[in-house]
């Protein structure tokens, strides 16, 4: 069985990389531990996260883990930017099942559904939840009592933490709909769209 990292390569090529985005947020908040739902084959968190959880139910990234689990661990290994040992696990669920996980500093959430409202329940309070509203989980986050927005973050992959108040806001004042979200899994036309933000759990 082939054994080697260059689907990831060729995939990090295609869609481009979001090192600097999880760079970003592991220095800022010295983020030490994640979960990474819906995550494919994209384990770029691993080479700043020493302790990163997959979850993909996706026969794709079941594949690539299980095939390359030692091309894995041996890239990370020769390219990860912190000085301990580098921890990875995938697990091959769907993330709105109950997961068996520890508490984690840091939700992940990239294009892959409301992950924010399945996954929080392993999220430690304090810890942050990395989202953009491609499916409006950002959006439900948002609005969500539990989390509160500490940063957004833009194309040059920094972090703002500045006029905050002024995000998921809708042109003339339009209310926010949240079962329009719901219904069809994508973010609303709001005034200010950064790529990313960053919320804290209560």
């Amino acid at each position: 069985m082939k054994n080697d990292i260059q689907e990831y390569l060729d995939y990090v090529k295609k869609t481009g990389s979001r090192l600097s985005l999880y760079r970003e947020i592991s220095d800022y908040f010295n983020v030490k531990s994640a979960l990474y739902p819906g995550s494919f084959i994209d384990i770029d968190p691993s080479l700043v996260i020493e302790n990163v959880t997959y979850v993909d139910n996706f026969k794709g990234a079941v594949k690539f883990f299980k095939k390359n689990t030692l091309a894995i661990y041996d890239y990370l290994d020769k390219n990860k930017e912190y000085n301990s040992k580098c921890k990875i696990n995938f697990i091959s669920e769907d993330y709105t099942n109950d997961l068996i996980v520890d508490e984690v500093d840091l939700i992940i959430s990239q294009y892959a559904g409301f992950v924010a409202q399945y996954t929080k329940k392993y999220l430690k309070s304090g810890g942050l939840v990395l989202a953009n509203d491609s499916h409006g989980d950002a959006s439900l986050t948002n609005f969500d009592k539990d989390f509160m927005l500490i940063g957004v973050i833009n194309g040059d992959n920094k972090i703002d933490e500045t006029e905050l108040d002024t995000y998921f806001k809708l042109p003339k004042g339009k209310i926010v709909d949240l079962d329009i979200v719901r219904k069809k899994m994508k973010g609303l036309k709001y005034t200010k769209k950064p790529t990313n933000y960053i919320f804290r759990k209560r």
